[in-house]
């Protein structure tokens, strides 16, 4: 009975987020309630097995204590652009027990580097609490899923994660830190296959020409280049529940004002915390459309979102705090062109809440609702944004609990 109950309440939640009139005639305040209502009343239903989030991603898996044996489950979750990535589902479990021992040319079994090479779908975890240092850039090979669940994992003090000409990778639950330029060697990329690499940005994780990309509950801060970046006609992709502190240049979508390429990009970031120490880049835009939803972001110090060669920003339900060190709280940059232009640059606001003095400069003719509704998204109040976030980031799970 209880699984039956569970299975109706996360369709109702699935169907009140695809839903694009549920709540077009209400106000914030009735959409709170009714918001809240329908979580208490389902708790009231579901008694301990409910966790009743308003986030659609985490109430879709965290409420289940078997989590740790169905693990496979988490791929039904991603919304957004990149809600078909599919990683290793279906795949085998791969078990990392090695995290030393990187051979970026000839890849150890039982490494990290081996599990992502392999050309088969794997759905990859890990034996135990581990820190990972690579000799050079992770290059992930297609179908796979890094699944951080239940153990402490870092990646850090050197190169980090690339997904280069790849598609159907979920990234999940793991710190990423502290990443550093390297190249200029051999890499392996697959069984069959390995080539030479030039340096790298070190970035922590850089998307390149791939598509059906979802990053979830992942920690990011303090990398030599941007926290996660995606150029040369990357598409599909969705950066969710992660928590992101002191860096520069967080985020860049698109690799130049050139690349025309990347007008094709869609990318949806939603349910992110955008923490202390962040400057920049949350994200920078270039060509394509980027809906930024549900977000909560507590500091910057230049702008929180910004872009140049006409990209079309979608800002819906996210919460922005202005630092009180800025004199002008300005939440965007238009950049690299005279007002003239960017003002024909569609960037919309829709029940953004600005505090502090915070304020967005909206330009062109508005970004379609129903376009974002394609993303199969639809936005949740930003009063509901903290609680929404609030468990952003990596998260401490253990076996038979719920997460």
């Amino acid at each position: 009975m209880a699984t039956t109950l569970i299975i109706f309440f996360l369709s109702s939640l699935a169907i009140a987020s695809a839903s694009p009139s549920n709540h077009s005639n209400q106000t914030p305040d009735a959409v709170v309630e009714e918001v809240n209502q329908s979580i208490n009343g389902s708790r009231r239903s579901l008694g301990y097995l409910s966790c009743g989030s308003g986030n659609p991603i985490d109430d879709c898996w965290r409420c289940d204590s078997n989590w740790a044996t169905q693990r496979q489950r988490l791929a039904d979750c991603a919304i957004g652009f990149g809600k078909n990535a599919m990683g290793g589902r279906n795949g085998r479990i791969y078990v990392v027990t090695d995290p030393g021992n990187d051979n970026p040319v000839n890849p150890i079994p039982g490494t990290l580097r081996h599990a992502v090479i392999q050309d088969e779908p794997l759905w990859i975890i890990f034996k135990r609490d581990m820190v990972i240092q690579l000799r050079q850039e992770l290059v992930m090979n297609s179908f796979k899923t890094i699944d951080g669940r239940g153990v402490n994992v870092h990646v850090g003090n050197g190169p980090c994660i690339t997904i280069h000409d790849a598609s159907n990778i979920i990234i999940h639950g793991i710190h990423i830190h502290d990443c550093k330029q390297a190249g200029n060697g051999n890499i392996r990329n697959s069984p069959h296959h390995s080539g030479w690499w030039t340096q790298s940005d070190g970035d922590g994780i850089s998307i390149f020409a791939s598509k059906d990309i979802w990053i979830d509950h992942c920690s990011l801060s303090n990398c030599h280049d941007g926290l996660i970046d995606a150029i040369h006609g990357s598409t599909s992709i969705t950066i969710s529940n992660n928590y992101m502190t002191h860096h520069d240049k967080v985020m860049l979508l698109g690799h130049s004002d050139s690349y025309t390429q990347d007008k094709n990009m869609q990318v949806t970031i939603a349910f992110n915390h955008f923490g202390e120490g962040l400057v920049q880049r949350m994200p920078r835009c270039r060509h394509g459309y980027f809906h930024v939803v549900n977000n909560d972001y507590t500091h910057w110090e230049m702008y929180a979102i910004g872009g140049s060669a006409s990209p079309t920003i979608f800002s819906q339900g996210n919460r922005f705090l202005a630092p009180n060190t800025r004199f002008d709280k300005e939440v965007t940059k238009h950049e690299n062109a005279p007002e003239s232009e960017w003002k024909r640059w569609n960037w919309r606001s829709e029940g953004d809440l600005m505090l502090n003095g915070a304020y967005f400069r909206e330009s062109g003719g508005g970004a379609s609702s129903s376009y974002a509704r394609a993303s199969s998204l639809s936005g949740r109040p930003s009063t509901l944004v903290a609680s929404i976030t609030r468990s952003a980031g990596a998260l401490i799970c253990r076996q038979g609990s719920r997460c």
